[in-house]
Order: C-alpha cells, then structure tokens, then sequence
C-alpha cells in the first residue's frame, strides 16, 4: 500500500524516509512551533536506537507504528456465547494534526507488540 505525504518543510524541498529502530528510541518529541499540529525530534540521544537508524534533530515524525488490543471472537465462539480472545493489532498511525499526547501514547504502544517488532517512523527532513 502506497500514502503520499504533501511536504510540510522548507517549502517543497524536503524528503520523505521510513526508518525502523527498535524500543526505546532515545528521542525527545516535542509539537514543532511554526507549523500547526506537526510533532518534531527536539533532541536525540547518539547512543539510541533512532540516531542508529538515520533519524535526526529537526525532522517531523510524520507517522509511526502503533498497537491496539482488540478482542477477536471466532463465529464458532460468537454462537456458544464466548467472549472471544484478545489480540494486538498494529497499524500505521498518522501524527498530522494529532495531539502530542495522542501521538506519545502511539509510540508507547508499541512495546504491547508480542513480537516485539521494530517501531516504524516515517520522517520528513529538509534536504540540504
């Protein structure tokens, strides 16, 4: 499946990057002060899982992972009267216009994947 980004940086002249870092980042998020509802990297810690996978200071989180528990219920189970059986879902959350506590708690919720898979960001930076 294909998403288009419309740049939000340096007018027009800026790149978008999937990168995957496993938890914990070491990124400091904070909401970017020139554009409405944009979430920047403020800082980043060099030893971290984000600096090791290309993210730098200044770029927008533009979308992450995110994972959700719901409850799946079989057919069989919905006729025997069951309740069904929890399950992770894990999806691409997009941050635009989001609040920063929404898109914190996005984040987090990555450390509920049983698997344990990476966190994917998707990142747009100026080019320079």
């Amino acid at each position: 499946e294909r998403v288009d980004f419309p740049p939000r940086l340096g007018n027009g002249k800026s790149f978008i990057q999937a990168v995957q870092a496993p938890l914990p980042l070491g990124l400091i998020l904070g909401e970017d002060e020139t554009i409405p509802g944009a979430i920047r990297v403020d800082d980043i810690a060099e030893e971290g899982n984000g600096y090791a996978a290309g993210v730098k200071v200044g770029d927008l989180v533009r979308a992450c992972t995110a994972c959700q528990v719901i409850m799946e219920t079989p057919t069989w189970q919905l006729l025997a009267g069951g309740i069904g059986q929890p399950k992770t879902k894990r999806f691409m959350y997009g941050t635009d216009g989001r609040p920063f506590e929404e898109v914190m708690d996005a984040l987090g919720s990555n450390r509920m994947d049983p698997s344990g898979d990476n966190v994917w960001l998707v990142i747009e930076r100026e080019e320079e």
